[in-house]
């Protein structure tokens, strides 16, 4: 049976008012928004799909971040290719210390 909301991620899944308010909002994003602004991420998965799953795995705090992130490598000068949400977060990673999130990938990666 699976048990999570995210599409990409069977893994378990709370559901705290962070997480559903932050799926909800890239949810609505991919129904109205993302078709006005066209097929543009250069990542696998796409930016909102990262979002989405970011969020639904380490909640809107962690996963927000993750996904800003990943949305600023997403622009000019930035990265391309294959960048999946991290299975663990580093030990560095707390609450207090979000620009550790950042997560610079290889150009060619």
């Amino acid at each position: 049976m699976r048990t999570a909301q995210s599409r990409n991620w069977s893994g378990p899944f709370r559901k705290t008012p962070g997480r559903l308010v932050g799926m909800a909002l890239i949810r609505a994003y991919q129904l109205t928004l993302s078709s006005l602004i066209g097929n543009s991420c250069r990542h696998l998965p796409t930016c909102s799909e990262y979002g989405f799953e970011a969020i639904a795995r380490y909640g809107l705090w962690a996963g927000g971040w993750l996904t800003l992130f990943r949305a600023v490598r997403c622009g000019p000068g930035g990265t391309h290719g294959f960048d999946p949400v991290p299975e663990t977060l580093a030990a560095r990673q707390h609450w207090f210390t979000p620009w550790r999130y950042w997560q610079p990938r290889r150009k060619d990666a």
